[in-house]
């Protein structure tokens, strides 16, 4: 064991005999009480020792003996400490990968807050190069959030498009403006491997993506009404195979994020389109018109602003399924509309009448709100 500190909480003493890890309330540890001398060796606790290197070191200070071990115990049971070996042969082979490591090191920092354990960011990262991600759309939302989940070190991100590359998709961290007239597929996956810390895992890598299916589907659509209200037939394969997927796009000035769509346990399109339904007859009438005024449209009302921050906020949401954690976005959507951008939670129900049986555990409450 090579035990270290984890470097992601800025440390400092609350008084003489106590150490607070981290500033932000979200992740910050409190630690005492601690001397002055303890203080000193947490400093040599920084993963360039072993055990008993530190122990030496713990008596040449006149420390007693047991004070390094019950330190370490200390550490880790506040869920401050990590371990520069552990994490298992898949963290092992990320770590023979420097160039993986150089530039997804303030990842594992965020990573190492997560999980606690020692050896916890190695293991997140190296479950998520080994995870298979589908991005559907590559406008303004959509490439952004397939270029950061491939940056964030996601192994395999598809992206799935059709047509070219217009003016209108490009977008800092998107599709750049050498992409235009490019088929929109091509340009949107040439974006994933520069993106991409390295060279991407392949499937016979030991930390490379399997052939499962993909572990989420993103749906970014361009046109941002089929992620305001997406169509049932589209999402029906997903539901089927029990695909977990999360929308997200910009219609009229209005960002949205989610839901997250946990098949059979939330609300999926069809549960969405049956509420609206039962609170608006009318709404079948004016979707079907408004789809049709959608196609015919040659550029929709999207505010780059937001959909860089519609983009990152749902590449956030996916990364914290990912990592084994049920986002805000489950159950709910987050809208957020110009000029004031106050995000705001919307639940969504099952309905009772869909298919999807989601409505049989009713996992989330309240209403869906058109």
């Amino acid at each position: 064991m090579y035990p270290k500190v984890k470097p992601a909480l800025a440390r400092a003493w609350r008084d003489l005999q106590t150490v607070q890890f981290g500033v932000t309330p979200a992740h910050a540890v409190v630690l005492g009480p601690v001397d002055t001398a303890t203080g000193s060796l947490i400093d040599r606790v920084d993963g360039t020792r072993g055990m008993e290197l530190l122990r030496a070191e713990a008596r040449a200070m006149g420390l007693a003996e047991g004070r390094l071990d019950e330190l370490v115990r200390r550490l880790a049971a506040a869920g401050l400490l990590d371990d520069v070996t552990a994490g298992g042969p898949r963290a092992q082979a990320v770590r023979r990968r420097p160039e993986v490591l150089e530039r997804l090191g303030p990842d594992l920092g965020s990573l190492s807050l997560v999980h606690r354990d020692p050896g916890g960011d190695l293991r997140g990262l190296a479950a998520r190069r080994a995870i298979r991600v589908q991005v559907r759309g590559s406008g303004r939302v959509g490439a952004v959030v397939a270029a950061v989940l491939a940056g964030a070190g996601v192994g395999r991100v598809e992206v799935l498009d059709g047509g070219r590359v217009t003016g209108a998709d490009v977008a800092p961290g998107g599709l750049g403006p050498a992409s235009v007239g490019r088929l929109r597929a091509e340009a949107a996956a040439a974006l994933v491997r520069e993106s991409a810390p390295g060279r991407a895992p392949r499937a016979g890598d030991p930390d490379g993506p399997g052939p499962a299916p993909p572990a989420l589907v993103v749906v970014a659509p361009r046109d941002g009404l089929q992620a305001w209200a997406p169509d049932p037939a589209t999402a029906a394969d997903w539901v089927a195979a029990g695909t977990p997927h999360l929308y997200a796009g910009v219609l009229e000035g209005t960002g949205l994020v989610g839901p997250l769509v946990l098949p059979g346990g939330t609300a999926c399109a069809g549960c969405m389109e049956r509420d609206r339904v039962d609170r608006d007859p009318a709404w079948p009438r004016m979707l079907v018109q408004w789809r049709s005024a959608h196609r015919r449209r040659a550029t929709a009302a999207c505010d780059l602003g937001l959909s860089t921050a519609v983009a990152g906020l749902a590449a956030s949401h996916a990364l914290a399924f990912l990592d084994g954690e049920l986002p805000a976005s489950t159950a709910a959507r987050w809208e957020a509309a110009l000029p004031g951008l106050h995000w705001e939670r919307v639940p969504l129900r099952p309905h009772p009448d869909c298919p999807c049986a989601a409505a049989a555990p009713a996992v989330g409450a309240g209403a869906v709100r058109s």
